[in-house]
C-alpha cells in the first residue's frame, strides 16, 4: 500500500545503536542508519543544533535525514549526541565544549566511519554544528561539508579562509528569514572561500519548520551525494 511521506514518516532501515569513544576518553552515544538492501553509495555524518538551545541528535532535520535518506538515497546516516547533551537514545558523557572540545566528538565519529569501511563521508553541521565543521572538518577524509543555516557565531574568518582551496566541497545553505545570518551577509562572509556553492532559500527559517522546509533541506543533501535519484518521492513504496 502506497502511503504519503509526512513529518512523521519512519522508512525501512537497518539501523543501529552505537557508542564513540573520544580522545579524551568520553562515551557518546548514537545511530546508524543503513540502507535495507543495498550498499550505501555516501554517508552522511550529524552534527546537531546548540546542545544549551535544545539541540540533539533527534533535532527535526537530522531526525528525518535517518528516517529517510536510507530509503530514498542509499546514503548511510550517522547521528550522535554531542558531549554532555541527552536523548531518548541516552546521554554522552561529558559537558558542553563551546565547539571546541566538539571537535573531539567530530573525531570519534570519523574513526567509526572510517572503521566499518562507510563511502564517501559528508558532514552534515545545522547551525551549532556548521561551527564544528567549520572549525574542525578539514582535519578529516571528507568529501566535504553542508552548512544548513550557518551562524558563524564561533569560527574565525582564518578557519573560514582555511576551506578555500582545501579541496573539499563547502555547501552553505541559508534561509532568507534566518535569525542570525541573512543570504546578503552570508554571501560577504563566505566570500573567502571562493568555490563554496552558496543556496538561499526563499522563505526559509532557521529552524525549518514544516514538511516542505524538510524536502527542500533533504533535496540539497541528496544533489551533493547521490543526484541520481532525485527528485525525491513524495510516497512509499
Amino acid at each position: 500500500m502506497t502511503e504519503e511521506i509526512r513529518s512523521a514518516t519512519v522508512l525501512p532501515a537497518v539501523r543501529s545503536d552505537i557508542e564513540l569513544r573520544t580522545p579524551d576518553g568520553l562515551t557518546l552515544v548514537g545511530e546508524l542508519s543503513l540502507p535495507e538492501s543495498h550498499d550505501p553509495v555516501a554517508t552522511l555524518v550529524c552534527l546537531h543544533p546548540l546542545p544549551t538551545a535544545g539541540g540533539y541528535m533527534d533535532s527535526h532535520i537530522i531526525r528525518k535525514a535517518a528516517a529517510r535518506l536510507p530509503a530514498l538515497a542509499d546514503i548511510a546516516v550517522l547521528r550522535f549526541n554531542f558531549r554532555g547533551v541527552s536523548s531518548p537514545r541516552g546521554t554522552s558523557e561529558g559537558s558542553f565544549g563551546e565547539g571546541e572540545l566538539e571537535g573531539l566528538d567530530l573525531s570519534a565519529a570519523m574513526a567509526f566511519v572510517a572503521e566499518h569501511g562507510l563511502p564517501d563521508p559528508w558532514l552534515l553541521g545545522w547551525s551549532f554544528g556548521t561551527e564544528v565543521a567549520l572549525k574542525h572538518g578539514l582535519e578529516h577524509p571528507v568529501v566535504g561539508a553542508i552548512l544548513l543555516s550557518p551562524p558563524l557565531h564561533r569560527t574565525t574568518t582564518d578557519e573560514l579562509a582555511a576551506w578555500a582551496g582545501s579541496g573539499k566541497r563547502l555547501v552553505v545553505v541559508v534561509p532568507e528569514l534566518d535569525d542570525y545570518l541573512r543570504p546578503p551577509e552570508a554571501l560577504e562572509r563566505f566570500a573567502v572561500v571562493p568555490e563554496r556553492e552558496f543556496v538561499a532559500v526563499e522563505g526559509g527559517k532557521h529552524l525549518w519548520v514544516g514538511e516542505n522546509q524538510t524536502v527542500r533541506v533533504l533535496t540539497e543533501i541528496v544533489a551533493r551525494l547521490n543526484p541520481a535519484v532525485l527528485p525525491l518521492p513524495t510516497t512509499w513504496p
